[in-house]
């Protein structure tokens, strides 16, 4: 047989082969993209025990939970249903056993206080929280930045808020959690925030990017926002409103003016695996709508976004 026939009819077959497997492959269903992650903040629900807590969260399609308080109990190592190692592992328990996961614990603990006494109760607050998260398995404990007072210089503020931060990373440096700086309060600019975590880079701090919280006050594009702090970005706060009157009105996700959808869209491009975790203020605002129903309605309106 010439070499070049059977050269030839070799490759016949290797084409037809290829031309037979195209259609098999172009059946195949596509790979499923990553499923987000979505939680609720219990600011949402200040009348619920922990039970009803884990019972909503579980019903509607959620995979984990903030805890900012539960009832009326906000220094979080203080409450009952986390008093002792016990209650600990039973809370844990209830919530691991319908498949959430505690995702961060909100402390009240602000860093921009100069006054060494101040300064002190608040970081001792912060650490008393890692402590708890690292029992719960919880990956992230909250703080504040939070002002920027008038008697102070910038350059003092910055200061005391990374080296607070920093503080808190080196606490928490051989747990499981990272404190994460809450774009909140006076320092919402990205500049500032870029300058501040900047100087606190450390592997057990990170950055929450509250979206509707900076857009409110700075009205910098989310895009923009996203490119100089996304390196600092570990969970995301999610909520929508209206202003009116330079008040905000406080609306379910998706009815209001917040940038959300440009927000989430670079998230999602750059394969951001963290929480989007539902904040609606109800403790700080009793006037707004209830968690029965803004709860069950937040993952079926984030849908919008995937």
């Amino acid at each position: 047989m010439n070499p070049s026939s059977f050269l030839n009819r070799r490759d016949f077959l290797m084409a037809a082969s290829a031309g037979l497997a195209l259609p098999l492959i172009n059946s195949l269903p596509a790979l499923a993209k990553a499923k987000p992650l979505f939680s609720f903040s219990t600011l949402a629900c200040p009348k619920w025990d922990w039970p009803t807590i884990v019972k909503y969260a579980a019903d509607n399609g959620y995979q984990g939970i903030e805890i900012r308080g539960v009832l009326d109990c906000m220094d979080l190592p203080k409450c009952g249903e986390f008093s002792s190692p016990e209650r600990i592992a039973q809370s844990r328990k209830m919530a691991e056993d319908k498949g959430l996961r505690i995702v961060d614990l909100g402390s009240s603990a602000a860093l921009h206080m100069a006054d060494p006494a101040v300064r002190a109760k608040n970081l001792d607050e912060a650490k008393r929280f890692i402590d708890l998260a690292q029992q719960l398995n919880c990956p992230y404990v909250r703080v504040f930045p939070n002002d920027l007072p008038k008697d102070q210089e910038v350059a003092q503020t910055v200061e005391l808020i990374s080296t607070g931060l920093l503080e808190l990373g080196d606490y928490a440096k051989n747990t499981s959690v990272t404190v994460l700086l809450e774009s909140h309060g006076d320092v919402t600019r990205k500049d500032i925030l870029a300058t501040v975590m900047g100087k606190s880079e450390h592997k057990h701090v990170g950055l929450i990017w509250d979206i509707f919280n900076m857009w409110s006050v700075t009205k910098e594009p989310p895009k923009e926002v996203y490119a100089q702090l996304k390196k600092y970005i570990r969970h995301t706060h999610i909520k929508d409103g209206i202003l009116k009157d330079g008040k905000i009105q406080y609306v379910q996700v998706g009815k209001g003016e917040g940038p959300l959808k440009e927000a989430i869209s670079v998230l999602v491009k750059d394969d951001y695996k963290g929480y989007y975790s539902f904040e609606w203020e109800k403790k700080w605002h009793p006037e707004i709508e209830e968690p029965e129903v803004v709860i069950p309605a937040y993952p079926k309106l984030m849908q919008q976004y995937f």
